[in-house]
């Protein structure tokens, strides 16, 4: 697939992924992280094919120039971008912290808005327009990749930020970001802002326009993709949205946004990198992705209604506009719940290996949803005892007497009386516990009687509460393994014991 695009740029505008996780983003309180990790994400976010890392900004603190250092020598394919302010100072660190990239970028850049201008540096548009060309020259001076970053910009006068714009690139800047630093704009404003400058500034040929919009009414994406459907070849994102206060735009969705849409420009990301880097994100960010987040939220592909699971079994894009594969997620999830109609209660017991004629399903749902009432999620052992309790196995073994001593210093010992076919059989045996004598004595019986050739493996052996105190009943799951197939066995009782004799016998009924 990327081979392909590779070439359908000569005929698409390429979209540059300037991805600020570990700048931006990693500026959220809580979310802070060493070189290792960043390390760790760097070499993530090259496979996922970005173009720019904004690695850090080298000034802040030893720890993120030593990062910036470290990083540098860990990928070779991305840009790596380091962050100034319009200070010498800034841009020495920079440039020191980008010794060992292989492709280096400086991001400089000083308030554009009035408001920044008069409150934030309390100086005069002249003064900041003069800073403002100065750092873009000094930082020209060590590396012909340098971005101007206008803070602000979305609140900024046009014909002031059209002389700036046009100062910066004259003055050597290869990038121009016109960030919303605030998430204010409007699409169409912000959408508008990027043309006028497109119309507006002379040299502007010269340069790419940058976006940088930030979350803050839930507009981030919206007003990224009109920057670029307004002329702007570069968006500054985050994996998972992540940044300061309500975070940035999200990689995951204007790259999806352009690939589902098969917009007349594209980016070199591989889309099935972007859930496992989703996930390196947030674990070590240690900040979990909301369920309903677009993408990649646990609930993205995943459906609980029964009018959609039905529409979704009968063909996925009915209620599905992405291949969860193409982002690097399995399959989609049909969630079982009080709300899901036959068709999903089918298709997950036909995963399991349950096969229902229609009367079957029938009395199968009815205490589905008795036990969906009660359960906020239906999980795979559910259905094995849903399983348990409404098919009517052929029982061919059944037990008549369970009886077991044991306790300190005695080795355990198991008595059993079963019926095989109408024909009674007595065996006793011991065990390394009660449960497990229970079994080797049953296992002498299906011996004695001749009804396998050879004994199950028993593969999984699981203990469920039902209620509480020290009167519960327990129920006992078992997963027997005999000729490379599964069977599954469901007991319950208050005697823990007797729950696991009857749960074994029952997967041998079916076994049998």
């Amino acid at each position: 697939m990327l081979e392909i695009r590779s070439w359908m740029f000569d005929d698409m505008q390429k979209i540059h992924i300037f991805d600020t996780t570990l700048r931006d983003g990693e500026q959220v309180p809580g979310c802070q992280l060493n070189t290792v990790e960043k390390i760790e994400i760097a070499k993530a976010l090259e496979t996922l094919g970005v173009d720019v890392i904004e690695a850090g900004f080298p000034i802040s603190s030893p720890g993120d120039f030593n990062s910036v250092i470290e990083i540098s020598k860990a990928v070779s394919k991305p840009v790596i971008c380091a962050l100034t302010r319009a200070v010498k100072g800034d841009i020495d660190a920079a440039v020191a912290s980008l010794e060992y990239a292989k492709r280096k970028r400086i991001h400089t850049g000083i308030g554009a808005s009035d408001m920044h201008i008069k409150y934030k540096f309390k100086s005069t548009r002249e003064d900041i327009l003069k800073r403002g060309i100065e750092a873009v020259k000094y930082a020209k001076k060590f590396v012909e990749d340098v971005e101007f970053y206008a803070e602000d910009a979305g609140r900024a006068d046009p014909e002031y930020l059209t002389l700036m714009i046009e100062a910066v690139i004259a003055a050597g800047a290869t990038v121009v970001n016109i960030p919303d630093t605030t998430g204010y704009n409007l699409p169409q404003a912000y959408g508008d802002k990027i043309k006028y400058l497109k119309e507006h500034v002379s040299n502007i040929d010269k340069a790419i326009i940058s976006v940088h919009c930030h979350n803050d009414l839930g507009l981030a994406t919206a007003n990224a993709m009109v920057g670029v459907a307004n002329g702007a070849r570069q968006i500054e994102v985050t994996m998972n949205g992540v940044g300061e206060r309500a975070g940035n735009t999200s990689l995951e969705e204007v790259v999806m946004i352009m690939r589902t849409h098969k917009l007349p420009y594209d980016t070199n990301i591989n889309t099935k990198k972007i859930y496992p880097t989703s996930r390196l994100v947030a674990n070590l960010m240690n900040m979990p992705v909301q369920a309903n987040k677009a993408i990649v939220g646990k609930n993205a592909f995943a459906h609980s209604s029964g009018i959609h699971q039905d529409g979704v079994l009968k063909m996925r894009e009915n209620y599905e506009i992405i291949d969860p594969h193409d982002v690097g997620i399995s399959s989609s999830e049909i969630v079982l719940s009080a709300r899901s109609g036959r068709a999903a209660l089918n298709h997950h017991l036909e995963r399991l290996g349950y096969e229902l004629k229609p009367a079957q399903l029938e009395k199968a749902y009815e205490k589905f949803l008795e036990l969906a009432d009660s359960k906020k999620q239906i999980l795979d052992d559910d259905l094995h005892m849903l399983m348990g309790k409404t098919l009517t196995t052929p029982k061919r073994l059944e037990t008549k007497l369970v009886e077991v001593v044991c306790g300190y210093p005695l080795k355990p010992m198991a008595t059993m009386k079963m019926l095989i076919d109408g024909v009674e059989y007595i065996t006793s045996a011991n065990g390394n516990g009660p449960v497990d004598a229970a079994y080797q004595a049953v296992n002498s019986v299906v011996s004695k009687a001749k009804v396998l050739k050879t004994l199950p493996v028993l593969r999984e052996f699981l203990i469920q509460e039902m209620t509480k105190g020290s009167d519960d009943a327990s129920r006992v799951n078992v997963q027997l393994e005999y000729k490379n197939k599964v069977y599954f066995g469901f007991g319950s009782d208050t005697d823990i014991v007797v729950a696991a004799v009857q749960a074994y016998v029952d997967g041998l009924n079916k076994l049998i």
